[in-house]
């Protein structure tokens, strides 16, 4: 761009009033900050529908599906840990204490057939003893070299996090879009308004 565009654009700039400049840049800002919250009201509303899925075990997918295709498709509705934080946004202590109960069974159940696997073994192992005297601590050898512990419950079930976006083409992203570019137009008028101010006292 040579000098007599650049002159042309600083005098059209010149004739523009920095209220009007300054009155939208308010009114989108204030727009953005409600929006903004909006946003993160409704992200909270989803949050404890989650929580109510979950105490209930009703719709617990559904509503982890809605929570996150809200959440990572609008600002200002984080749920991700990040650095430094000790427990995870959502963690569904119903889902886990049911995953955990399926566990116990399923592992006390295990361990029943353990025992029977034991003595079976161990009768054929030691056929003779006296009130089975020699056959316990084969039982008790037998058990602790098969035995399987308790498996812990996959933290990738029962716990999540999502990330919000740095921008969303939504009312909040829009507001603040029109916010950031009003507040530079009228910075740069003011500027442009000074140097003209400069330019006729000069002359």
């Amino acid at each position: 761009m040579n000098n007599h565009k650049l002159h042309k654009a600083a005098k059209n700039i010149h004739h523009v009033k920095p209220t009007y400049i300054l009155g939208v840049a308010i009114l989108s800002t204030v727009v953005c900050v409600f929006a903004l919250r909006a946003n993160n009201e409704h992200m909270i509303k989803l949050r404890d529908n989650v929580y109510t899925a979950d105490k209930n075990n009703t719709n617990v997918t559904e509503s982890l599906q809605s929570l996150q295709a809200y959440v990572t498709t609008h600002m200002n509705t984080n749920l991700s840990s990040g650095k430094g934080s000790v427990y995870p946004p959502i963690e569904l202590k119903y889902t886990y204490q049911r995953l955990l109960d399926t566990e116990s069974s399923t592992a006390a159940a295990s361990n029943n057939d353990l025992y029977t696997e034991a003595q079976t073994y161990c009768q054929q192992a030691v056929p003779s003893g006296f009130s089975g005297r020699y056959r316990v601590p084969c039982i008790e050898q037998y058990v602790q070299t098969h035995d399987t512990s308790l498996a812990t419950v996959p933290t990738a079930l029962y716990e999540f996090d999502f990330v919000s976006p740095s921008w969303s083409p939504d009312l909040a992203g829009w507001s603040m879009f029109v916010a950031i570019i009003s507040w530079i137009f009228f910075v740069l008028t003011l500027i442009v308004q000074q140097i003209y101010k400069h330019i006729d006292r000069s002359s």
